[in-house]
């Protein structure tokens, strides 16, 4: 049973699934848009906490900057500001299953925990899942903090590491190492010819390797290792001769970490609103085509650009917030999403990481700008305003 399980006959009810970057920046458009006297919103997390993504591969590797306390911040009555304030209603599980209802009816979300929760527009915005790194548990702080604290340990006893996968993921994980760890062996193996994808040009995926080695870390690209020696992380599973790759070359690596295989977070939704990648497919108002009261968006969503926290947060929150009210008064003029521009920043450690933004002839920007824009604070210090929590 639950306090949620029944429509409120008063207030449509807006359900947010999801609190990361994008749940997070919608919920706060609408704190400062949305009529409390006709709408009343229930966010829901798989974890207690907000985990901020961008410091999260600095925070697995080390206790710099403090970032166990200042970069996870608790979900809470401090979450729902505004016009909000007192209202919101934050719940800590998964969805195991929806009842989308009928047509205009609503529906019924079905949660780990036993509840469910009545809905009369759902927002899904549960963002992907991570390799094993900064794959957190989702129970509470405690096993968060083991988990963390369990990585240190891996990276602070290893002699020899080896990242597999070079995407952002492996590339700023690298640099973290190298801050911490400036002796030891680092090496990213990476399938394609060159770092990260080709959604970015060449001339900047060869000047983030090149940066990467000028650190004395090893790169290689268009190479790579079984998917069976990729999943042996273990030293007690690493063979003693050390892996050979698919071109021949011997890796003696006596800690192997996966930085690949991120995916969208769409487990718990039937498969036939889903893309061949896993991706929920949307009209370009967010809408569901056979659901016109349910929006996604963020990782999740099926449309061709690359996935980030910026795009979630900047270019497509804001508009869910005006569809979804757009849709409750039922007035015309639903906004459509048009994507955006590339962009991209990878740090390097905290004073070195490279930029692109696909402007102009297509820029490329590094050293202290890319400091200053991320690689030093990794936005931290924005972090309380995003979630209305300030550590203490």
């Amino acid at each position: 049973m639950s306090l949620h399980n029944q429509p409120n006959k008063e207030k449509s009810t807006i359900v947010i699934v999801g609190g990361g970057a994008g749940g997070l920046s919608l919920l706060n458009n609408l704190s400062t848009t949305i009529d409390p006297d006709k709408q009343r919103v229930i966010l829901i997390d798989a974890r207690p906490t907000m985990i901020h993504l961008p410091s999260t591969l600095r925070l697995i590797v080390s206790n710099a900057d403090d970032l166990l306390k200042r970069s996870i911040h608790p979900y809470g009555d401090h979450t729902f500001r505004n016009k909000l304030t007192g209202t919101g209603i934050f719940i800590h599980a998964s969805v195991k299953e929806i009842d989308f209802g009928k047509p205009g009816d609503g529906g019924i979300l079905t949660l780990d925990n036993g509840e469910t929760v009545a809905y009369d527009v759902l927002v899904l915005a549960t963002g992907s899942t991570w390799p094993r790194p900064i794959a957190f548990p989702t129970e509470n702080m405690k096993e968060i903090t083991e988990h963390i604290q369990a990585m240190r340990a891996e990276f602070d006893t290893a002699q020899d590491i080896l990242l597999v996968g070079g995407g952002s993921v492996g590339i700023e994980l690298s640099g973290e190492l190298r801050d911490i760890f400036p002796l030891k062996p680092i090496t990213i193996i990476h399938r394609e010819n060159h770092l990260l994808n080709a959604t970015y040009p060449d001339k900047y995926r060869i000047a983030v390797q090149k940066q990467l080695e000028g650190r004395g870390i090893t790169v290689l690209t268009g190479d790579a290792i079984s998917a069976s020696d990729a999943s042996k992380v273990s030293g007690s599973q690493i063979p003693k001769d050390g892996f050979i790759t698919e071109q021949g070359k011997t890796l003696k690596a006596d800690l192997v970490i996966p930085t690949w295989g991120t995916r969208p977070n769409t487990s718990y939704l039937p498969s036939d609103l889903l893309s061949s990648t896993g991706h929920v497919k949307i009209l370009p108002t967010f809408q569901l085509p056979a659901h016109p009261n349910v929006f996604a968006f963020g990782d999740i969503m099926d449309w061709k650009e690359q996935k980030t926290a910026a795009n979630a947060s900047f270019f497509q929150a804001p508009k869910v917030a005006k569809n979804i009210l757009l849709y409750l008064r039922e007035t015309e003029g639903i906004a459509k999403y048009n994507g955006s521009f590339v962009m991209i920043m990878v740090t390097n450690g905290k004073t070195s990481g490279m930029g692109y933004f696909n402007i102009l002839w297509g820029i490329i920007v590094g050293g202290w700008i890319s400091s200053l824009m991320k690689s030093k604070d990794l936005m931290v210090s924005r972090i309380s305003g995003m979630t209305g929590y300030t550590p203490v």
